[in-house]
């Protein structure tokens, strides 16, 4: 039974998860009301010190077809098959995501993702209010407490329900643990992020190869560089905030041009661009985000990065937060109890958005250190041949995550490290790589049950 038509419902923040969930919403019947603190994404240039390109992979595709809006957006993406991985001398290498021709991942620009998916909202008879910014819940009335950013005015948001899609920071959240409801942990990473610019050439062609995700992994520390369709390509530094190498070393031009020649020598001729963007960007923040207890009855609820944000390292955060409008979508199908909803949502979630954000911080130490040891290589050349010999039990962990969304975050964890333990015992290195066949169909089998066949609605429960 579907959820009664004719609720109201407030979206708070129309990043690029509440535009899609508005637009979800609306096309079930409710008047929805979209508000966000900035100005309308598009008329304005985009805020600085976010992040300009994302990683779009299937679990975030599935929901923008549910609402018809692939084609319109296949233009953006610029397909990435694997880490183009640059040592400090050599050529670089590419590692594949996948095995098979399909099994890649998309750069979109943010900017232009937020702008059709806010579009798209209003078509779909979404009420927008920018620049009016939610400062929290009223704790009586439960109604979002908002302020015009242009006149100051006061007021409350007129509407049944609150979802509030206001990100890491949410002051939602912080209202719900104010009142009691929810527990939240902030966990900050020990590294800041800075984004920079790497030109097209003169031609108008990528400086690089744009059919892979480049990463400069240093141990500790790494720069990564995705493509833009205009021929640039946004590079990221991660780097740690103290000590040696870190932003508090490279506070004069002198340091900073010691460390990009060291650092990144296939680089050299964009150095003097680097360090102007360096120097003009600002220097971001990263955390993951744990809360318990991520709704108020029918009233609130918590939802994408308000609820579990990320560190970026999987290339999830978007993804997760559309895979989370498409289960509430999901639920409001069967039912109409909303406080009983958002309930279940919670308990489908959140074990998954506790599961990606432990692989995001995991694949952070593989991306700066790990992707350059043989072992690791190895493991990955071992891990696509059980996947080849075994399609139906032997799945690789990044790929599960990647390219199979009818497999949860969760249960991706758990056959990940049983699948972790049977690469350990197979690892001959002795013995050239090979692979003992008998031991790997016994270990195979007996631990790993068949995938094939599963429902891929889990996210209903």
């Amino acid at each position: 039974m579907s959820a009664a038509r004719g609720r109201t419902v407030g979206v708070i923040g129309a990043g690029l998860t509440g535009p899609l969930l508005a637009l979800l919403l609306a096309r079930r019947g409710f008047a929805v009301t979209l508000l966000e603190r900035r100005a309308d994404p598009r008329a304005a240039p985009a805020e600085g010190g976010r992040s300009i390109n994302l990683a779009l992979s299937p679990r975030g595709i599935g929901p923008l077809e549910r609402v018809g809006l692939m084609q319109q957006i296949a233009p953006l993406l610029l397909p990435m098959r694997g880490r183009m991985v640059h040592e400090l001398s050599g050529q670089p290498v590419l590692q594949s995501y996948g095995k098979r021709p399909e099994e890649v991942i998309y750069a979109v620009g943010r900017a232009a993702l937020n702008r059709m998916l806010v579009s798209a909202a209003e078509r779909a008879g979404v009420t927008l209010r920018f620049e009016q910014r939610c400062t929290g819940l009223d704790p009586s009335s439960h109604r979002a407490r908002c302020m015009d950013e242009r006149s100051g005015q006061q007021f409350e948001l007129d509407c049944e329900t609150v979802i509030a899609t206001d990100g890491a920071g949410s002051p939602v959240r912080a209202s719900l643990v104010q009142a009691g409801v929810c527990e939240a942990r902030i966990e900050p990473l020990g590294h800041d992020y800075k984004e920079m610019t790497l030109p097209a050439e003169r031609t108008g062609a990528h400086a690089l190869d744009p059919g892979a995700l480049h990463i400069w992994p240093r141990g500790g520390f790494m720069l990564i560089a995705l493509p833009n369709p205009d021929g640039m390509f946004t590079l990221t530094l991660f780097l740690g905030r103290s000590g040696e190498p870190s932003f508090a070393s490279l506070a004069d031009d002198a340091a900073l041009r010691r460390f990009l020649a060291e650092q990144f020598p296939d680089l050299a001729i964009h150095h003097e661009a680097l360090l102007a963007d360096f120097r003009r960007n600002p220097q971001g923040q990263l955390a993951t985000v744990h809360a318990r207890g991520w709704h108020l009855g029918g009233r609130a609820l918590l939802l994408g990065d308000a609820a579990h944000a990320i560190v970026p390292f999987h290339g999830q955060g978007m993804n997760a937060g559309f895979e989370d409008c498409a289960v509430l979508d999901a639920l409001l199908e069967r039912g109409s109890d909303w406080a009983a909803l958002f309930a279940q949502f919670e308990r489908l979630r959140r074990p998954n958005t506790e599961a990606i954000a432990q692989m995001a911080l995991e694949n952070f130490l593989e991306m700066r250190d790990r992707v350059r040891d043989p072992a690791f290589q190895r493991y990955n050349r071992l891990a696509f041949e059980l996947e080849r010999r075994f399609p139906n039990r032997f799945i690789p962990r990044y790929s599960m995550v990647m390219f199979h969304p009818e497999i949860s975050y969760l249960e991706a964890l758990r056959r990940g490290a049983t699948q972790a333990e049977i690469l350990e015992q197979l690892d001959r290195p002795a013995a050239g790589g090979g692979i003992d066949c008998s031991l790997a169909e016994a270990l195979v089998r007996e631990r790993l049950p068949e995938l094939a066949g599963r429902d891929p609605d889990w996210r209903t429960g």
